[in-house]
């Protein structure tokens, strides 16, 4: 079996695929990767099906080998050093070596073949949260290649917005507990600049601004979470949830976040401007109220 052998590991490089859905009742979070839609392009410049795992790479620095050539791609943030949004083929003995992305945090590494290491309960996806899943990639490590028999895209390079540096404006709607901030709060809310606190991670993005005040005091029954929820805990500090979130929660959830958005929010550094503007057609009056 092709093998890719990890020179070095950067800050934190994970095997990543689509999760474990369904399994919320058990317990278990769906995980996955953070940027979807970078996972699943880079699968398909590489001839994949897009429920194979890839290698998420934070802030670059990571450097792979091969034992036989091997079809790869990046996508996502751009590493300086590596070929991005093409296939390139990786010849035995070479290596791959991505640098730190000048914009953008997570990198997807796709090869033909996919990731094939021992699936935990029907993904391959490292929970950094519960535990589960393939370990965090580790210099030394030799990860599998497996095969495919769909057909090689004739596609040079994929011609996508990549991501910036620059304030990033994220469309929401009102959560089930908007009504835990008043009118004034929501405002607030919609109208601030958000800097990303550096203690975001796999988990959520933590941002920093004026601090929300709550209308209601108390704490919630915990309840379901979900990917792009924003919950606001005691400090007033809103938490964008991310693909390692936990399964349930006790904070109000005061807004949702889309997919595609959520999407571009796992591309946020330490130190970017966020901003929340209502969904085109939304009130934000609450979806629901306790």
């Amino acid at each position: 079996m092709t093998t890719l052998t990890v020179v070095e590991a950067g800050a934190l490089t994970t095997v990543q695929d689509f999760g474990r859905l369904g399994q919320a009742a058990l317990g278990i979070g769906r995980s996955g990767c953070c940027d979807r839609g970078a996972h699943r392009l880079a699968n398909a410049l590489v001839g994949n099906h897009p429920t194979l795992a890839t290698l998420e790479v934070t802030l670059g620095g990571l450097v792979l080998t091969t034992d036989e050539d091997v079809v790869v791609v990046t996508t996502g943030a751009r590493c300086p050093g590596a070929p991005h949004l093409g296939p390139t083929h990786l010849r035995a003995g070479e290596e791959l070596r991505l640098g730190i992305p000048e914009a953008g945090l997570r990198t997807y590494v796709a090869v033909r073949g996919g990731i094939d290491v021992e699936p935990v309960l029907g993904s391959r996806a490292t929970d950094v949260l519960s535990g589960l899943g393939p370990k965090v990639v580790e210099a030394g490590d030799e990860l599998p290649v497996g095969t495919t028999p769909r057909p090689v895209p004739g596609v040079d390079v994929a011609p996508v917005p990549e991501p910036t540096n620059d304030l990033l404006v994220v469309p929401v709607t009102a959560g089930p507990r908007r009504d835990w901030i008043d009118d004034e709060a929501w405002g607030q809310f919609l109208s601030q600049t958000y800097v990303v606190d550096s203690r975001s991670n796999r988990v959520g993005v933590r941002l920093e601004g004026q601090p929300l005040t709550r209308a209601q005091e108390g704490e919630l029954t915990s309840e379901g979470m979900l990917r792009g929820a924003v919950q606001v805990p005691p400090s007033g500090q809103p938490v964008l949830f991310l693909a390692d979130h936990p399964v349930t929660g006790g904070y109000p959830v005061v807004a949702y976040v889309d997919d595609e958005a959520v999407d571009r929010c796992a591309q946020l550094r330490p130190g970017q401007e966020v901003r929340f503007t209502a969904r085109s057609g939304g009130t934000g009056e609450p979806s629901a109220r306790r």
